[in-house]
């Protein structure tokens, strides 16, 4: 029973509620479901010369094509995030940009020293240090749950 508890002990202190994560962009399109009064207005008003520009420009897929990532938006300095670049992926805080080159020092190394030019790092796998809500509550439940047990086990 003490082995199976320093155990579980051992592995919940090495469980962070930080993950990296990719940030999603907006969804930027307009549901028709959403308020079906409110786009029949919007159709009766527009013109049929306007109907039919803006009926030619939209996908047929109903699919947008993907807005292309800006690297030095998505890497402001002092931020905490994994990159890949040229195939290897680096956890990384980010220091500066030096006109075309990314400044950065490994996360537990702060003396190196790491650069890297925008067109080598790979803008879709860009993943931001974030809070983790549900790991965080899945650990919440756990601790709860073994300090029932614990007491029930101290008190039987």
């Amino acid at each position: 029973m003490r082995k199976n508890l320093y155990l579980i002990i051992i592995s919940f202190s090495l469980i962070s509620c930080y993950t990296y994560q990719v940030k999603k962009p907006l969804d930027t399109t307009i549901d028709n479901k959403q308020d079906p009064k409110r786009n029949a207005t919007i159709a009766n008003n527009t013109s049929p010369q306007m109907t039919s520009t803006t009926a030619g420009s939209q996908n047929p897929n109903g699919q947008q094509t993907p807005i292309p990532v800006n690297v030095q938006e998505k890497l402001t300095p002092n931020k905490n995030v994994k990159i890949e670049v040229d195939g290897k992926s680096y956890k990384v805080i980010v220091d500066k940009w030096e006109s075309d080159s990314l400044v950065v020092h490994p996360v537990h190394n702060a003396k190196k020293t790491l650069k890297f030019h925008k067109n080598q790092i790979n803008a879709e796998k860009i993943k931001e240090k974030r809070f983790s809500q549900p790991i965080a509550d899945i650990i919440t439940v756990v601790a709860y749950a073994g300090i029932g047990v614990l007491i029930y086990s101290l008190i039987r």
